[in-house]
């Protein structure tokens, strides 16, 4: 079977994880590269996430949860106080290249020359305030905005979206800082942003689009997605009555069965697929 043009080898990947130069994390790369890159029990698991972060940025174009602008992140899995995600790009285009390793202060490790996205500093803000957390989101989905700019709350509604939680919050840049261009350019804004993201899982941008966590980048790409079903379903639903939304009790069992040992990878790898990659 001929492999799919997404599927990277491990010599592939530990290219471009030199690529990459991670300070700190470059001293494993030799052992690495000791091991038959051809063995199946080559122990690769940060280049693993490398390739699933390039899967999120096809998803969530895909899915057209993002366009031309929006991004995903993941923290380094061996330093808890740095995230990885893409220069400046559409995610639809992102490669392993493109990658670039930052600190809790949205500074870039080491840039050579790349431009980072200007809302870095929502992800670093999150990562710092909330350890448990392992991917982050930031896209500007349609159906969800008209939710940003009215006062009718998002709600979950259907079960598959009971992972977007019972509260979302609308964060309004404004309030604190008067007139911008809207976008968080700066630490003090993300650390804000995040005081009213709080323990929830989504929050709103008044006029600009929405953030997403999770402690997995699965989690964060799937509940991503479906925020934007669950808003277009609800904007459906507006149009015929009175919706009726999931309550406490129901977000919990179905978040639970959303999020499963069994549900995840099923859904992570039907969501690869529909985007041409390969699930890792």
């Amino acid at each position: 079977m001929k492999p799919s043009r997404n599927k990277l080898s491990r010599r592939e990947l530990l290219n471009a994880f030199t690529l990459l130069a991670v300070p700190g994390l470059l001293t494993s790369i030799p052992a690495v590269m000791a091991q038959d890159s051809d063995s199946p029990d080559s122990d690769l698991p940060l280049l693993i996430e490398f390739q699933r972060l390039i899967a999120a940025n096809r998803i969530l174009a895909n899915e057209n949860v993002v366009d031309a602008f929006g991004h995903v992140s993941v923290r380094d899995p061996r330093n808890p106080d740095r995230f990885i995600m893409s220069r400046s790009r559409s995610p639809a285009l992102v490669e392993f290249d493109d990658l670039m390793e930052f600190d809790l202060s949205g500074n870039a490790i080491d840039a050579r020359g790349r431009t980072p996205y200007g809302e870095r500093m929502i992800h670093a803000a999150i990562y710092d305030a909330r350890p448990e957390i392992h991917s982050v989101v930031h896209h500007h989905a349609y159906a969800v905005l008209p939710f940003t700019i009215t006062d009718v709350p998002l709600k979950p509604v259907v079960h598959a979206a009971s992972v977007i939680g019972a509260e979302i919050p609308v964060w309004d840049i404004r309030e604190r800082y008067g007139d911008t261009d809207m976008l968080v350019r700066r630490i003090e804004q993300g650390r804000y942003l995040a005081a009213t993201l709080a323990d929830n899982t989504c929050l709103l941008m008044r006029g600009h689009g929405a953030v997403v966590v999770g402690e997995s980048i699965e989690r964060a790409v799937l509940t991503a997605v479906y925020l934007q079903v669950n808003a277009d379903v609800l904007l459906q639903a507006r149009a015929l009555g009175e919706p009726v939304p999931l309550n406490d009790e129901e977000i919990r069992l179905s978040s639970a069965t959303q999020f499963s040992p069994l549900a995840i990878p099923r859904a992570w790898e039907y969501f690869c697929q529909r985007a041409g990659v390969d699930p890792v």
